[in-house]
């Protein structure tokens, strides 16, 4: 599989460690502009449940995550400063700037990621993106979790999937690169309809440059949490999930980056599924079951994907 490990190294010449940073935002679907509740699955924390504290400066965070991480490297190291709770992109551009300019500057940030909503691009943000971009690279991150738009009503996910379209439109105009997130798993959706968001993500015009699958977590104090309690939404079993992420890893092109494919839920508040939790047994079943059922990325697609 072609692994953000991977990627890393053939780009940066080393494996790059992520860094979480909570830049202090919001979110149009909490502050009453689309809603007060969020999507359906969010946590409290804006699905930030591992970035640092915003009570710290940025400079602070990225230190504080360095330390935290450090005994995993054998020596010195470059990171990714990962704006990930809540949008991150949704303030004003004189916010935005001095934040993301603090993280860049940092001498062991190698790559800014900016996880945000599709519909939090204005031309000033991609004008500040593209600017950014020319001082190390930047990847953005966007949350549009399926393609179907009945799903998309469900988990209140607030925008249409044109809204996902524009912005992928306007990112590869300006040169960045492009990870997209998928949740596989939601209510309503058989394999069937999840492997085709994967394969529309394969084919579309402006394809993305990675994506991240991420199993469905029930979190309790979200909307679903409540659902789940009710009987109303059933979770996946590993056996089920390994079986679909083969066919979702098959259907990717080679040239795709796999950022992830799992996903961490929070031990304190995870309802479902469980199985989860053990990342070690999780991680070690699915490398054997990749092993013995021979997947490869790209088998189910055209050799044009082939990365060179």
């Amino acid at each position: 599989m072609y692994t953000m490990t991977n990627y890393c190294k053939e780009v940066f010449g080393e494996k790059l460690y992520k860094v979480a940073i909570d830049g202090g935002f919001t979110c149009p679907n909490r502050d009453g502009t689309l809603g007060t509740r969020g999507c359906i699955f969010c946590s409290a924390a804006g699905s930030g449940d591992f970035a640092g504290s915003r009570r710290l400066s940025v400079t602070e965070q990225i230190d504080d995550g360095i330390r935290r991480i450090s005994s995993k490297m054998k020596s010195g190291g470059r990171y990714i400063a990962y704006f990930q709770a809540f949008t991150n992109t949704y303030a004003p551009v004189s916010v935005l700037e001095p934040l993301f300019l603090e993280a860049v500057r940092h001498p062991q940030v190698a790559v800014l990621s900016i996880a945000t909503r599709p519909d939090c691009l204005g031309e000033d943000v991609l004008a500040l993106i593209a600017r950014l971009n020319a001082v190390k690279p930047v990847w953005v991150e966007l949350g549009l979790q399926t393609i179907h738009e009945d799903t998309a009503r469900y988990i209140r996910r607030g925008y249409p999937l044109s809204v996902y379209e524009q912005a992928m439109h306007d990112l590869k105009a300006i040169g960045v690169h492009v990870i997209t997130h998928v949740i596989l798993g939601l209510p309503g959706e058989d394999p069937g309809r999840m492997l085709e968001t994967i394969d529309y993500l394969a084919a579309a015009e402006n394809r993305t440059d990675g994506i991240k699958l991420q199993l469905l977590h029930i979190l309790e104090g979200t909307d679903l949490a409540a659902a789940y309690k009710a009987g109303q939404i059933p979770t996946l079993s590993m056996e089920d999930y390994l079986a679909l992420l083969a066919d979702c890893v098959r259907h990717l092109p080679k040239d795709m980056v796999i950022h992830r494919l799992i996903g961490d839920g929070p031990k304190k508040s995870l309802l479902s599924p469980l199985w989860s939790a053990d990342k070690k047994r999780v991680l070690n079943t699915m490398n054997r079951y990749f092993q013995e059922h021979q997947v490869v990325q790209g088998s189910c697609c055209g050799s044009d994907t082939a990365r060179s």
